[in-house]
């Protein structure tokens, strides 16, 4: 929204400076974007051209003695305008000045041999028009000498304001000037708008066919009107805020729309045909556009219409047809009220932004349609000329003011600021509000140009903006713990973790319906009748889910019938085990189908990845598990895992014996086929609101990194037991020996055969010993060895390979 400082004082009547205005302006929600000072026009001054020679060298030239009042002799220009001459008055730039409609900065130079010490000046030069055809010709009584912006009153200062889109009151500089007197800026000039006596009724009738869409329509004939162009002030205030004058009747409608925020429309009244009519467009309905482009409508858009078609889309653009031109004789001033949404949605649809759609959307004060349609009126007769008819309003039954409830101790609720009662009151009265009572509750009355005011927060809001924003003292946030407190829940903390790790492991990220068919429910352990929706949203989504990975598994065969074959996804998100708070669990879940590893997919010509398995399930899970702070050296993986997964290939993850943190393997083809998915698929699922929280630290402090300063020794052991124990038992086993020295344990071959005996096997494993006092003797690693043999048998039954 741009205006002029002129124009805004032709409403507010302030002593006020450019800076204490605009500084207001920003203070009480009008941000100011952008100032133009015209500082750009202030070096031109009024000069008089003395003589007027031929070129010697150029038949288009002329070599002019400029007066240019300073009280020094005439200056030299060289000067190609036609219109050039002695004794006439214009525009004059010195030397070093820069041209606002080229950029250049002037220096003294030589045109054709001759020297030349500054221009006289275009209209287009100064972007006071697109006339280039030659130099400004002022009147012989214009003051020689002085700042031509300033006598031709093009030094007003121009002021942007960054709306927002709550604020349709704005868009016109008077809701701006009311604004600034609420603040205590000036006094407002509330000068009311007459209405116009008009000769007989408006021959042309109007007709709302859709008034859901129009709530109210005024309209008037004009006949004998002059278009030509306006005013020279008013060309000025328009170009001045962007906009290209074109002439009086149609500069008169754009006037009106930023001067009171009120758009208007004029239609040549000869090239109506019949009634109008406000209806909706028919289906691919034609309309050429004044932006002269044709546009296809629907039923949903609203237009107005003659006898031979559409003539307007309502609200955002008039059609060329009836379009007012130099022309025109008689015109049809319209001024209606329009469903803001509908005005939104068909711009939208059509890509057309006006400043009449600008305002419409946001909400145009309805109780201005009528005086407005009298304001501009009263131009087009001042201007134009004309006999006006009577005015005819259809449809509008007048606005019924909301009344909101305003406990007046929400102000100091709300933002702190200690306003008393009787202050606050009278800023809602000076921004057009009328509060009713005397008691701590008032009824307030919203003016008709303030549609975006609904409840008691909005009051509040204004009585803020105006008393000021800044009177709000500055307080730091109150400390809810020691330094570096922790803020977030665990929960949250570990939910983040968990989706980085896996994130890490070149998993992406899927959010899945929390709904799923009933039989999905069921086969995932869930099904309950009071996880079942009254009102599902779809006939396949009537349960709540147990599980996160019936949602992820569908999401991976999707993927998989689009071309991604091989596809990781997770999901950190909650389950339903019961219809209370207590029955729903964060849960990290994740799927690998395919030859989704965590080393790549797909062919490649090093070798081809092998299909995703149990054990890329597994480590997956763990890395959750790390990822959340459980500790990892001390889970126990057994079978058993649920009846979904592959029961020879998968696993339970246990911190003891009663603590179950996660389950993973892969999934049974029973579970692939009643889901009607394919493909190798492995899953997981960790508990990650079962994870013990840790024990907290008596400090902060990491502890001190130990190095051993002697070397590591690895040593392998081949241990035969029944092949029914778990190689993970005999880990276990020993790393027990000896906590101190034994840094680690792995396994790294596993052998059946019949030279073992009958459901025998041999499982190898690998000790990393990390002496830490001293280097060990041999003596003492036989013991250590020992140790270990003896634990292995101890917990396993298992003996030494011979």
């Amino acid at each position: 929204m741009k205006l002029t400082l002129s124009w805004l004082k032709d409403h507010l009547d302030t002593d006020a400076s450019l800076d204490e205005i605009v500084a207001r302006l920003t203070a009480i929600g009008l941000e100011v974007e952008a100032v133009d000072d015209k500082a750009g026009l202030k070096p031109f001054v009024i000069a008089k051209v003395l003589t007027a020679e031929k070129h010697p060298d150029a038949d288009k030239l002329r070599v002019l003695m400029v007066d240019t009042g300073n009280g020094k002799p005439p200056v030299q220009v060289v000067c190609g305008a036609p219109n050039a001459r002695a004794g006439m008055v214009g525009a004059f730039a010195a030397p070093g000045t820069v041209i606002p409609g080229s950029g250049i900065t002037l220096s003294v130079g030589k045109i054709r041999g001759v020297e030349s010490f500054g221009m006289m000046c275009s209209e287009r030069e100064l972007e006071l028009s697109d006339e280039h055809d030659g130099i400004i010709d002022l009147p012989d009584d214009a003051p020689v000498g002085q700042s031509y912006a300033a006598w031709a009153k093009l030094d007003d200062p121009v002021i942007e304001i960054n709306l927002t889109p709550n604020r349709p009151d704005a868009t016109g500089v008077f809701g701006i000037a009311r604004d600034l007197a609420a603040s205590g800026l000036g006094r407002l000039k509330t000068l009311a708008i007459e209405p116009v006596a008009g000769v007989g009724d408006c021959p042309v009738k109007l007709t709302i066919a859709a008034p859901e869409l129009c709530p109210g329509f005024a309209l008037r004939l004009v006949r004998g009107v002059k278009n030509g162009p306006s005013p020279k002030w008013l060309q000025q205030r328009l170009l001045a805020i962007g906009l290209r004058p074109i002439n009086a009747l149609v500069d008169i409608t754009n006037y009106i729309t930023f001067d009171r925020g009120r758009p208007l429309h004029v239609f040549d009244a000869k090239k109506v045909a019949g009634s109008l009519v406000v209806r909706r467009a028919a289906q691919d309905e034609m309309v050429l556009a004044l932006d002269g482009r044709p546009y296809a409508l629907t039923p949903e858009m609203c237009v107005i219409a003659d006898d031979n078609g559409v003539e307007s889309i309502a609200g955002i653009m008039g059609g060329e047809h009836s379009g007012c031109d130099e022309s025109t004789t008689d015109v049809l001033i319209e001024s209606a009220v329009w469903e803001p949404l509908n005005v939104a949605r068909t711009g939208r649809a059509l890509g057309i932004i006006t400043d009449a759609r600008y305002r419409f959307e946001r909400g145009v004060d309805p109780e201005m349609m009528v005086p407005g349609l009298e304001l501009a009126t009263k131009m087009v007769l001042a201007m134009c000329g004309g006999t006006p008819s009577a005015s005819e309003v259809v449809g509008y039954a007048g606005h019924e003011p909301k009344i909101v409830s305003f406990p007046v101790s929400e102000v100091k609720r709300l933002t702190g600021l200690d306003v008393p009662k009787q202050e606050a009151l009278d800023i809602l009265s000076r921004l057009g509000f009328a509060p009713k009572g005397s008691g701590d509750v008032v009824d307030v009355a919203v003016p008709s140009w303030r549609p975006d005011v609904d409840g008691k927060a909005d009051l509040v809001e204004e009585v803020m903006r105006i008393h000021g924003v800044d009177a709000i003292a500055p307080r730091p946030l109150a400390s809810h713990d020691a330094v570096n407190g922790k803020i977030l829940t665990t929960l949250q903390i570990r939910s983040r973790a968990a989706k980085r790790a896996l994130a890490v492991r070149g998993m992406m990220e899927a959010v899945t319906w929390s709904f799923i068919p009933q039989r999905h429910a069921e086969m995932f352990g869930g099904g309950r009748p009071e996880l079942r929706l009254s009102n599902p949203i779809a006939a396949d989504m009537s349960d709540m889910r147990p599980s996160l990975l019936p949602g992820l598994i569908a999401a991976a065969q999707r993927n998989a019938d689009r071309g991604f074959a091989d596809v990781a996804l997770f999901e950190v998100s909650g389950t339903y085990e019961g219809d209370t708070p207590a029955g729903q669990r964060r849960v990290a879940a994740g799927v690998r189908r395919g030859t989704a590893k965590l080393d790549g997919a797909g062919r490649h010509w090093a070798g081809n990845a092998g299909a995703v398995g149990v054990f890329d399930a597994k480590a997956d899970a763990l890395a959750v598990l790390e990822a959340c702070g459980a500790p990892v050296d001390k889970l126990q993986v057994e079978a058993g895992a649920p009846a979904w997964y592959h029961p020879g290939r998968s696993g339970v993850i246990k911190l003891g014996p009663k603590t179950v943190l996660g389950h993973f393997g892969e999934f049974h083809p029973k579970t692939l086929e009643a889901l009607d998915v394919s493909g190798p698929l492995c899953g997981f699922e960790v508990f990650v609101d079962a994870i013990p929280e840790p024990k907290t630290k008596p400090t902060p402090t990491k502890p001190r990194l130990e190095l051993s300063a002697f070397q590591a020794v690895k040593r392998d052991f081949a241990f035969v037991v029944d092949r029914t124990v778990e190689a993970g038992t005999i880990v276990r086993a020993a790393a027990g020996a000896d906590k101190k020295l034994i840094t680690g344990v792995s396994v790294f071959d596993v052998f059946e055969g019949a030279s073992l005996g009958a459901g025998k096997k041999s499982v190898a494993i690998e000790v990393a010993i990390q002496p830490v006092e001293r280097t060990l003797t041999d003596e003492d690693f036989e013991a250590l060895a020992g140790r270990i043999v003896e634990n292995v048998k101890k917990q396993t039954g298992g003996v030494l390979r011979g």
